[in-house]
């Protein structure tokens, strides 16, 4: 099967820090699908694992934590999926990536795509779904049924994967959302997935949110830089709130500054389920399952913002270079083998 693999940890720039290769296909047991990968969607995780490093693969190492696709074969455990089902999945860390023509997935972390999506605006949704539903409604525990309806959350980094998607959960659940964005062209797009007002990062953010009217914030969502704005978090959060953050911090986090306010603060990261083996992991699978309904019912909209063709190495090196950059809106996807 064709995959994009890498063997050694380079710059992007470097031709060898991703390159085509052919690889054996796999063959599913227990409750694993063979998927046929249709589309795949670069995230800053991609980034973050081939970021150059001394390692050495002793073999080569696929990548890919996004992929939109069509069963093609299930293991003898599996209850939920049969061959011919069209799927989308974040994949699991721990085990070889969606940048193949086929992979192996838990069918427990795996939803039934969106019918009224496209595969390329069905493989931009997973990972950053899954993040920001986790984020809002198990980590902070926002309410979905709308008893935090009117209460006030502020997204850091809400044009990005991640953001895109929990500006719309968090207008679902009722929650006033002011947003950062910086760029005429992010301000355009988080406005039109319903932020309710938009405060540029770039400037000083705590005058900025006061002229809005909120000295403080209910609830944050930082999923951007942790260390840059814990300062600004520990201002803008109210007594008893909570804060939830995806970025791992480079320097110690003071939590003294949230004693006085009982404040919260927790992780997310999505793929604790699946790295674990948890005991509820298919929660995962179940609400990309739910996340299909929402979107089928047009109460949801896809985040994909570009499209490169097909997928191999040169353009995976391509969409690496762009969400490295961090000007990236919405999501990146690769559809199709060439």
């Amino acid at each position: 099967m064709k995959a994009v693999a890498l063997t050694q940890y380079l710059p992007i720039s470097d031709p060898e820090s991703l390159f085509d290769i052919d690889l054996p296909q796999p063959s599913p047991r227990g409750r694993d699908l063979l998927v046929r990968v249709e589309a795949v969607s670069v995230n800053p995780v991609d980034t973050k694992v081939r970021a150059p490093k001394a390692t050495v693969e002793p073999t080569p190492k696929v990548l890919g934590y996004d992929a939109a696709g069509i069963v093609e074969a299930v293991g003898d455990g599996v209850m939920r999926f049969k061959p011919g089902d069209t799927v989308y999945y974040a994949g699991d860390i721990t085990r070889p990536g969606s940048n193949a023509e086929f992979q192996l997935v838990d069918e427990r972390i795996v939803g039934h795509r969106p019918r009224t999506l496209s595969v390329a605006e069905a493989a931009a949704l997973p990972l950053t779904t899954i993040t920001a539903w986790e984020a809002l409604f198990t980590r902070l525990g926002i309410s979905r049924g709308g008893s935090h309806r009117g209460q006030s959350i502020l997204i850091i980094g809400g044009a990005g994967g991640v953001g895109s998607i929990a500006i719309q959960l968090a207008k679902l659940a009722g929650l006033v959302v002011i947003t950062t964005a910086s760029r005429p062209q992010s301000q355009a797009w988080v406005m039109a997935l319903g932020a309710d007002h938009v405060v540029d990062y770039s400037e000083a953010m705590i005058e900025e949110m006061a002229r809005l009217g909120f000295r403080e914030v209910d609830f944050i969502a930082n999923f951007n830089n942790t260390d840059a704005y814990w300062g600004v978090m520990s201002e803008l959060i109210r007594p008893q709130g909570s804060i939830v953050g995806i970025a791992g911090n480079r320097d110690p986090l003071d939590l003294n500054v949230l004693k006085n306010k009982s404040a919260t603060f927790v992780w997310e990261f999505m793929f604790t389920r699946s790295m674990y083996q948890t005991a509820d992991m298919a929660d995962q699978g179940n609400l990309l399952d739910e996340v299909a309904a929402l979107i089928d019912a047009k109460k949801l909209r896809t985040t994909l913002g570009q499209t490169l063709s097909p997928i191999n190495a040169a353009n995976l090196r391509q969409a690496h270079a762009q969400v490295e950059s961090g000007r990236t809106i919405g999501k990146l996807v690769l559809v199709g083998w060439g």
